[in-house]
């Protein structure tokens, strides 16, 4: 009976200490360089600019011709 409580409380510190342990363990890797989409928001800006105004367009044309004519 005292084994059973004993094994059982190992298992137990083991479960609650194995994720404390792999956290201690982790480093965060080295940059050893530069982004190479530095420089690029200028580009993504404009282009998203054009996209809506080509969207406000689209939905302000006036297109109410018949189909069926």
């Amino acid at each position: 009976m005292i084994f059973r409580k004993i094994a059982l409380a190992t298992a137990a510190l083991g479960l609650a200490a194995a994720p404390v342990a792999a956290e201690s363990l982790r480093d965060a890797a080295p940059v050893t360089g530069e982004s190479k989409l530095e420089g690029q928001s200028d580009i993504f800006l404009i282009l998203g600019a054009a996209a809506i105004i080509a969207g406000i367009i689209i939905i302000a044309s006036d297109d109410n011709d018949p189909v069926s004519g």
